[in-house]
């Protein structure tokens, strides 16, 4: 499907605003009668302008006879802000051209139907394109689920071992695959890993690409029975340890979810953290996690690196626990299959 220049301005700066969560990245163009982009606008996170607001405030008077592309619906009812259909009205906008309606049950057409029927003779054209989609997945995942988009990734040598028998696995790819998780990083709200990944490895879960000055993912420590490190750097970055059970902390918040066997259940551990506001998870680790939540059906898709490395024996499994029968295996679909320097790179979704 060909999507209008103007539409597609409005997904790219949709795309460009990626701490909005638990709110969609939404961007707007304004477009006035003799076809000159006279104003734009995106959404820049919960408490701000919405992405229509902006435009119109940057359009001016201009916006009066104007057509407004906006990615996703026009929000209907008050929140922290007033709704942008009341905006769009007020401005005397004459026509707006939506990216796809909003599954949030608040809005869900609504915005639409006001704007249609607002008493302005307004023109509301609703694309319905694939890419309103693209722009902001792990909101459209939770406003039809409840759940936050999960996202594995891990990395691997050729014959398939995450670490060896002794548990290291500095360094199975290269420097730039390295680089492409931290680009991974800064389009998540939150990086999760287990409390064994804490201990070996003291990670510290940020984002360290040269020049990003973005706000940081939210790291969270999914906790067991054994005591977390009190030295662990990741506690300068207060995070959310999930424990089944109460427990003291050195620093950041305690989240307490219903578990089994004292460990946290990972469909409560996922449900509570949308409830926080992070709709989307990266779960870098460990086998132990991983495997898990893989079992539990909570994860969505991945990213697996493969380094130029053969172990040439057993080492770590990226998943534990059992495989008893190729029956059992879930199917997935890949969506890309790349080199990134000496390493493969594949990008895969859950059927």
């Amino acid at each position: 499907m060909v999507v209008d220049r103007h539409l597609k301005r409005a997904f790219d700066l949709a795309h460009d605003s990626i701490r909005t969560h638990p709110n969609p990245r939404v961007g707007a163009v304004v477009v006035s009668a003799d076809g000159e982009v006279v104003g734009e606008g995106w959404h820049e996170g919960p408490g701000t302008k919405h992405a229509e607001v902006m435009a119109l405030a940057n359009a001016g008077d201009a916006a009066n006879g104007a057509t407004v592309y906006v990615s996703l619906e026009p929000c209907n009812h008050h929140g922290r802000t007033k709704p942008c259909t009341d905006a769009l009205i007020e401005a005397g906008v004459s026509r707006v051209v939506v990216g796809t309606e909003d599954p949030d049950s608040r809005v869900s057409g609504q915005g639409i139907e006001h704007l249609r029927q607002c008493g302005r003779g307004m023109e509301v054209e609703v694309i319905d394109h694939p890419s309103a989609r693209k722009v902001d997945p792990a909101y459209f995942h939770h406003r039809e689920s409840g759940m936050p988009l999960v996202t594995v990734k891990w990395a691997m040598t050729l014959d398939g071992s995450v670490a060896a028998v002794d548990g290291t696995s500095q360094w199975i790819t290269t420097d730039l695959a390295r680089t492409q998780v931290h680009d991974l990083r800064s389009q998540v709200d939150a990086v999760v890993v287990g409390a064994g990944t804490l201990r070996a490895d003291d990670p510290r879960l940020d984002v360290r690409t040269m020049g990003y000055r973005d706000t940081q993912p939210r790291p969270v420590v999914v906790a067991g029975t054994g005591r977390l490190p009190d030295t662990a750097q990741l506690w300068e970055r207060e995070p959310i340890v999930v424990s089944a059970t109460e427990m003291e902390v050195p620093a950041g918040e305690l989240l307490v979810v219903g578990g089994s066997d004292g460990l946290p259940d990972p469909v409560n551990t996922c449900s509570s953290l949308a409830d926080l506001g992070l709709l989307h998870l990266l779960l870098e680790g460990g086998p132990t996690l991983a495997g898990a939540w893989w079992r539990a059906g909570v994860v969505d898709n991945g990213i697996v690196h493969i380094g130029a490395k053969v172990g040439g024996g057993t080492g770590r499994s990226p998943m534990d626990g059992v495989f008893s029968t190729i029956a059992d295996a879930d199917d997935v679909e890949f969506d890309t299959v790349r080199n990134v320097s000496d390493d493969i790179v594949i990008a895969f979704k859950k059927r």
